[in-house]
């Protein structure tokens, strides 16, 4: 789907924080100079064609308690990459899950993203995931600092 200048100059509308009010569509409408109809058809639009998945809070994992997060690399045979990305991405616990091409002083292909209350509970998690896809080749780099955390903005 190509995107008109009307849907660019919507989503760059709607990447900023909704207005906690009664109609939070209604205020961006109005920002945006269009009909709230129009905006939420848009929208809906948008979501049925795959350009927005979902609506939903930004959580600070930190200051909710979840202290740790790590991002594991794994050793997966490529034969099994897609499969086991997928069972991966269905636990709680894991925000992000990737492939990537290996290296090769780096042979591990698959990226996935853990957080949890400490460092502890991120070891018993992973281990819990190595366990459902029988994968016993990874490295844990646990987060040291955080330097940059946004959402991409586009438009």
């Amino acid at each position: 789907m190509l995107l008109t200048k009307m849907d660019k100059k919507i989503i760059n509308g709607l990447q900023g924080d909704l207005p906690i009010e009664s109609r939070p569509f209604a205020s961006i409408a109005q920002r945006l100079g269009i009909k709230e109809e129009e905006l939420l058809k848009h929208i809906k639009n948008f979501i049925e064609n795959g350009i927005i998945r979902r609506f939903g809070a930004t959580i600070f994992h930190h200051r909710s308690g979840f202290e740790a997060n790590a991002m594991v690399a794994w050793k997966v045979p490529s034969d099994r990459l897609k499969e086991v990305g997928e069972i991966m991405a269905t636990f709680p616990e894991v925000t992000h899950c990737y492939a990537r091409i290996t290296h090769s002083n780096w042979p591990y292909n698959l990226y996935a993203m853990v957080h949890g209350r400490t460092e502890e509970e991120c070891i018993n998690i992973v281990k819990k995931i190595a366990r459902a896809v029988k994968i016993k080749h990874y490295q844990l780099l646990f987060t040291e600092d955080t330097f940059k955390r946004t959402s991409p903005q586009y438009f």
